[in-house]
């Protein structure tokens, strides 16, 4: 029986949605090599026509660029060789800087037949028809000249380090990584202008950057970033991961025709297609209480506006009713700005505790802490929270309602809460949190290992936990009792200003009661909802903003059948990106501007159709509806 349309998509969106462990793509290709598929051969074309038109939109021509490849032993050297090799046909001064001490056989040969020239670094090196350095002073020199040659190239190949790799670059990668890429620093831009000239050179990874751990998504040490990675396969974890992510550039994923229908992603990221079909489409027998009803224990004498956020976003979001607990003056407030709220507690759906709630450290503080508790409000809290860790205790998961624990309620989470109780802390929230239950954590090594530190709070706790950034994770129980991650990266930079926490932690409580039902039957789903939930609020801050930026973006396809299609598409984008030279990163906004655009946001979702579409339906994938969601930033593709 053949395929459905509906059954290629899905497979289409699995190949650019989640990725696979380096030991899992080693078996995918097994048979493929067995069998005598040209896996190689397939992963230069694309590499050749990829770096041309690199080099073309950058107004280089290709056809006497000076080109660089910085190539490994393993088969990423052998992609970069052949690539380079063709390159070097059509009249690109091409040097091939040998990292290792052996090359790709095949690959150097046509390489050499080409024109190419190859230098050796290693004095150990056994490549032939090459100088090799002897001793280490030509072998210093021999660097020196080769971090020159990077520096003054149109286009740097690094294809140095495999998929196979574990931990830090050493040795002579880690010494040209240091001089032409960075030394381990956690990167800090990821905006670039659309205004300015970019860097010399253009960087092109083969499969991954240089100094990426594949699977953890941490920089352990000098890495190289790039302007495109090229992948073969099937995604990486560090492709899809912080910060791993934020250096690999523009993606694109080389079709080999893998089959991972059957396969566990270590990660998998959230797309507006799912997170359209997890909102709640109103029915003609609905009522306030079927839509879903929000409680929120949110704000306080000190923070008002973290209840009004809260509050907003909830109500903003698609459910039916919010009710909220506080202080009268906060309450007031609420009511002043959504007349529709319940003041008080009731029936619920979902919770979203502690936002603007002052910590128990904060109360330590304040000359009047006796009188801060908020109207009983940290009481309440820790009640909710003592009673879900009881239920998850006697194994009666989903007798009480999921519940968002965010800010002034972390420091009263129980030693385990389990699944439906949802964790939201930024980097040194989860710090502390860590530290509390004795792990020796600083916010630095939440940042340089967020999904490391995030899987170990699930371990710790048993809660779904929302580790947020630019790449926002989460994890939870996958439902065997193993951790599942997800991502979301859509949303721009703007979304980081004061009270966009507050939105979030809203947002996903709507998203909670409106799936109240869904939860009930699948407890698992929970990660599904909280990643859905974070989309939603990186979606309307992208259409208040007027910004298409983001922290991650959809993989392109090369099909390696159909070059001259992925070209096509790649002119299209750039035609179309053209005209938003200056406008694409959009504006600064507010929190409270991202909670009065949720609304918008659900429309746009369950319509199918996006505000910030450039003109071009490409298709009905999700990839198709996902790259209608940004615009580019300049004339360049990447």
């Amino acid at each position: 029986m053949k395929p459905s349309l509906e059954d290629k998509n899905r497979t289409y969106g699995d190949l650019t949605t989640k990725a696979y462990s380096a030991d899992t793509i080693r078996s995918l290709e097994e048979p493929f090599l067995e069998e005598g598929v040209p896996l190689m051969r397939m992963a230069a074309d694309s590499l050749t026509t990829v770096a041309r038109l690199m080099m073309s939109e950058a107004k280089i021509d290709p056809d006497t660029a000076r080109i660089v490849l910085l190539a490994g032993a393993g088969n990423n050297g052998g992609d970069g060789l052949l690539a380079s090799a063709d390159l070097a046909r059509r009249g690109a001064d091409v040097t091939v800087i040998a990292t290792g001490r052996s090359l790709d056989r095949e690959g150097a040969s046509a390489l050499l037949r080409a024109g190419g020239v190859v230098m050796a670094l290693d004095p150990l090196a056994t490549i032939p028809d090459c100088d090799i350095p002897e001793g280490a002073s030509q072998a210093a020199d021999a660097l020196a000249e080769a971090v020159e040659l990077c520096q003054d190239a149109d286009l740097v190949i690094d294809a140095m380090a495999g998929i196979g790799l574990r931990g830090a670059l050493h040795g002579i990668p880690a010494a040209l990584a240091i001089e032409i890429g960075e030394d381990g620093r956690l990167p800090h831009r990821l905006v670039p202008s659309a205004t300015s000239d970019r860097r010399t050179p253009l960087v092109l990874a083969v499969d991954a950057p240089s100094g990426v751990d594949i699977d953890g998504g941490t920089l352990p040490g000098a890495y190289i970033p790039a302007d495109v990675t090229v992948t073969m396969g099937a995604l990486k974890p560090c492709l899809m991961l912080p910060p791993a992510a934020y250096i690999c550039g523009r993606l694109v994923l080389v079709d080999f025709g893998f089959n991972t229908s059957a396969l566990a992603p270590t990660v998998e990221c959230m797309t507006s297609g799912t997170c359209a079909s997890l909102l709640r489409v109103p029915r003609i027998d609905d009522t306030k209480y079927s839509r879903g009803v929000v409680g929120l224990v949110t704000g306080s004498d000190q923070y008002h506006g973290a209840a009004l956020l809260s509050s907003t976003a909830a109500a903003n979001a698609n459910v039916g009713m919010i009710r909220y607990h506080g202080p009268d003056s906060v309450g007031q407030l609420i009511l002043s700005s959504i007349p529709e709220a319940v003041l008080g507690t009731g029936r619920v759906e979902s919770w979203v505790l502690g936002s603007g709630v002052p910590s128990q450290a904060a109360l330590n503080q304040m000359d009047d802490a006796p009188d801060s508790n908020g109207d009983g409000q940290r009481d309440l809290i820790s009640s909710l929270l003592n009673r879900q860790a009881q239920d998850e205790e006697e194994g009666h998961t989903g007798t009480d309602p999921a519940m968002v624990i965010d800010a002034g309620a972390l420091d009263l989470l129980p030693d385990r809460i389990g699944p439906l109780g949802i964790l939201t802390p930024h980097a040194g929230e989860m710090a502390s949190l860590l530290g509390a239950r004795g792990e020796g954590v600083e916010s630095e090594d939440v940042l340089a290992a967020p999904v490391q530190w995030a899987i170990r709070a699930w371990e710790l706790t048993g809660a779904t936990v929302l580790l947020k950034g630019a790449v926002t994770v989460v994890v939870g129980d996958d439902g065997t009792g193993q951790p599942r991650v997800m991502t979301t990266g859509f949303g721009p930079a703007w979304l980081s200003t004061a009270g966009s926490g507050d939105v979030l932690a809203g947002t996903i409580g709507a998203l909670l009661a409106q799936n109240a039902d869904l939860i009930e039957d699948e407890p698992e789903a929970v990660v599904d909802l909280v990643a859905a939930g974070t989309y939603l609020h990186g979606l309307a801050g992208a259409l208040a903003s007027e910004s298409g930026q983001a922290g991650w973006e959809a993989p392109l396809v090369f099909q390696p059948r159909h070059p001259q299609a992925f070209i096509e598409q790649i002119q299209e984008e750039s035609n179309e990106g053209s005209s938003h030279a200056h406008g694409p990163l959009g504006h600064p906004i507010r929190a409270s501007e991202i909670a009065e655009h949720l609304p918008q946001a659900v429309g746009t979702l369950l319509s199918g159709h996006t505000a910030l579409d450039s003109g071009s339906n490409r298709g009905d994938n999700d990839q198709d509806r996902e790259s209608s969601l940004f615009f580019e930033h300049s004339s360049l593709w990447f």
